[in-house]
């Protein structure tokens, strides 16, 4: 496992997955979010789904990575036949839910750090991207069906570390 790419909708357990890995392994981790939405002088910036890949393939001639983020139609397709490895981390929706809002709890408090504003739009939005994600899970899977050679599949976090 030398490119690990690890997907999964919020709250799933993919950061914390990611930082375990990391340390456990001495390969570099990157926040795919952080890609998506570069952090400027003036703010974070939206880059375009060209500038993503570009950015993922300069990574990727680096040597080992592990790439974690929500599936974004931006750069999956890149990093499906990139990685060596992909873990699917499908958490209950049940543990997602609460997982939301005790983080937005721990953000508002200052207890936890985020690159976004915590805010009751972006808990609203979280929501949200979870019940897109349930409604079109199926276009994930099919994709994933693709690459099941290499395609770990996990219901919690924890079980991989």
């Amino acid at each position: 496992m030398n490119k690990i790419f690890i997907v999964g909708i919020v709250a799933s357990g993919k950061t914390t997955l990611a930082k375990r890995l990391s340390e456990r392994t001495g390969i570099p981790w990157h926040e795919l979010d952080c890609i998506v939405h570069h952090q400027t002088a003036s703010g974070r910036i939206k880059r375009t789904a060209a500038e993503q890949v570009e950015v993922i393939q300069g990574i990727d001639r680096q040597g080992p990575w592990i790439m974690e983020g929500t599936d974004r139609e931006s750069y999956r397709q890149c990093l499906l036949d990139m990685a060596d490895t992909i873990i699917f981390v499908d958490t209950p929706l049940w543990k997602r839910r609460v997982r939301i809002f005790t983080r937005f709890v721990k953000q508002r408090l200052g207890i936890e750090a985020c690159h976004y504003k915590p805010d009751l739009n972006m808990l609203r939005m979280m929501y949200k991207w979870t019940r897109d994600f349930e409604r079109n899970r199926h276009r994930l899977e099919a994709e994933l069906a693709r690459y099941s050679d290499k395609v770990i599949r996990l219901k919690d976090s924890s079980t991989m570390t």
